[in-house]
C-alpha cells in the first residue's frame, strides 16, 4: 500500500508527515547540525551556541579546520642538495637547515634558501696605477661561491656591492705594488694569486660567508693614449731578448772551441816542458859520460869536441874560404854541392853497417892522434 493512499496512517517513508521519525532515513540538515554542535563542543562553543545557530548558521569550526590545515601545509619546505636555508624566527636566526623536508610555522618564521655549490663571477675594470708611476687598463675576473649562508644572509647587507669593492681595493693595492712590465707581462699570475689572497683576507675580515675560487687577471695593457710609445717599448725588450739570445748562441759556439784551443796549448806547453827537462837530462848525462872520457884521455877528447863543434858550425855554411898556411891562395869548399853529395851518398849507402863506420871512426881517432903528436914533436924541435 502507498504511502499516500487511503488508510496509509498517512506515512512518510523518510521519516516526515508527523510520522515516526525513526523509521526513516535521518535528515541531512539534521546531520550537519549535530556535526556543527560537535565541533562547536570541541572548540569551546558548546551545545548553545549550535542550537542558537540553528540550521541557517555559518559553520565557523570547519572554517577554522580548514584554516589549521592550511597552515600546517604552507609549514612545508623542501631543501635542495645543493642549497642551505637560513630560519629566522621572529625576526631572529633560529637555525640554518640542510637538504630534506622541513617544517616552520608560517608568519612566525621566515626561511631564505641559497645555492652553496654554485660557481659566480665577478669581473671589475679599471685605471690603476702601478709602482714605476704607469697607468694600466687591468680587466679582472673572480669567481667565487657561497661558503657561510648565515654570514652571506645576515652579517651584510649587499655581499655582492661588498665583493665588488673589496676586489678593486685588493686589486689596486697589488697592482701599486707591481711595475707596469710585471702587470702586463712578466708576473701576470704572481698578480692574480696576490689579489686572490688579499681579497680573500678582507672578505673574511667583512664576514661575508664567500670562498673566492679562482682570480683571473684576464687583459693588461697600457691606456690607449700611449698604446703606441708602449708597443715600441715592448718591441724594443723583444729586440733586448733576441739580441741576448743571438749573443747567448755565438758565446755557446765560441767558448768551446777557445777552450778546446786553451787545452791544446796547455797540453802543447806540457809536451814542450817535458821534452825540454827529458832533453836536459839527457845532456846532463851524456856531459857526465864525456867527462868520464875526457879523464881516461884529455887531448883525444878535446879534439873530439873540436871536430864536433866544426862540423856544426860548418854544417850551418855554405860556403868556406880556407887560408892555406904557406900559399898564396885561398882554398874554396862549396859545402852546400859537398852537402848534397853527401846526402847522394847517405842515400846510396844505406846499407852500411855499424861496426864500418865505428871501424871508420876509430881510424880517424888514430889519425888525428897520430898527427897531434907529430905537431907537438915539432913545436918541440924548433
Amino acid at each position: 500500500m502507498a504511502w499516500n493512499e487511503p488508510g496509509g496512517n498517512n506515512k512518510d517513508p523518510w521519516g516526515g508527515g508527523g510520522g515516526n521519525r525513526n523509521d526513516g532515513p535521518p535528515d541531512l540538515d539534521e546531520l550537519l547540525r549535530k556535526l556543527q554542535q560537535k565541533l562547536n563542543g570541541l572548540f569551546g562553543g558548546g551545545a548553545g551556541a549550535g542550537a542558537s545557530g540553528g540550521s541557517g548558521g555559518f559553520p565557523w569550526s570547519l572554517v577554522l579546520i580548514v584554516l589549521a590545515v592550511l597552515y600546517g601545509l604552507l609549514g612545508f619546505y623542501q631543501v635542495n642538495a645543493n642549497e642551505a636555508a637560513v630560519v629566522l624566527r621572529l625576526g631572529k636566526y633560529h637555525s640554518t637547515e640542510t637538504a630534506g623536508l622541513h617544517w616552520n610555522p608560517p608568519l612566525i618564521d621566515a626561511v631564505t634558501k641559497v645555492n652553496m655549490t654554485e660557481v659566480r663571477t665577478e669581473r671589475t675594470t679599471g685605471q690603476m696605477l702601478t709602482e714605476d708611476a704607469s697607468i694600466v687598463d687591468v680587466v679582472l675576473q673572480v669567481q667565487w661561491h657561497i661558503d657561510n649562508a648565515e654570514s652571506f644572509v645576515l652579517r651584510v647587507r649587499d655581499p655582492l656591492k661588498s665583493l665588488q669593492e673589496a676586489t678593486d681595493s685588493a686589486l689596486r693595492h697589488v697592482v701599486g705594488s707591481t711595475t707596469l712590465n710585471g702587470v702586463i707581462s712578466q708576473n701576470r699570475t704572481q698578480v692574480s694569486a696576490d689579489t686572490q689572497e688579499r681579497l680573500q683576507q678582507y672578505l673574511d675580515l667583512y664576514l661575508t660567508g664567500i670562498r673566492v675560487d679562482v682570480v683571473n687577471l684576464t687583459d693588461a695593457k697600457a691606456p690607449r693614449e700611449v698604446q703606441d710609445a708602449f708597443d715600441d717599448v715592448v718591441r724594443a725588450r723583444e729586440d733586448e731578448v733576441r739580441l741576448q739570445n743571438e749573443a747567448q748562441a755565438y758565446a755557446n759556439q765560441v767558448i768551446p772551441v777557445a777552450r778546446g784551443q786553451a787545452q791544446r796549448i796547455i797540453e802543447d806547453a806540457e809536451g814542450y816542458k817535458a821534452r825540454v827537462v827529458e832533453s836536459a837530462r839527457g845532456e846532463a848525462v851524456r856531459f857526465e859520460k864525456l867527462l868520464a872520457e875526457y879523464e881516461r884521455a884529455p887531448e883525444v877528447t878535446r879534439e873530439r869536441l873540436y871536430l864536433d863543434a866544426v862540423q856544426v858550425v860548418m854544417s850551418n855554411a855554405s860556403k868556406v874560404m880556407v887560408d892555406v898556411e904557406g900559399g898564396s891562395n885561398m882554398m874554396y869548399l862549396p859545402l852546400d854541392k859537398l852537402a848534397q853529395d853527401k846526402g847522394t851518398q847517405t842515400v846510396q849507402r844505406k846499407d852500411v853497417s855499424p861496426a864500418v863506420i865505428d871501424e871508420v871512426y876509430e881510424r880517424i881517432v888514430d889519425r888525428l892522434r897520430t898527427e897531434a903528436a907529430n905537431s907537438r914533436r915539432s913545436q918541440n924541435v924548433r
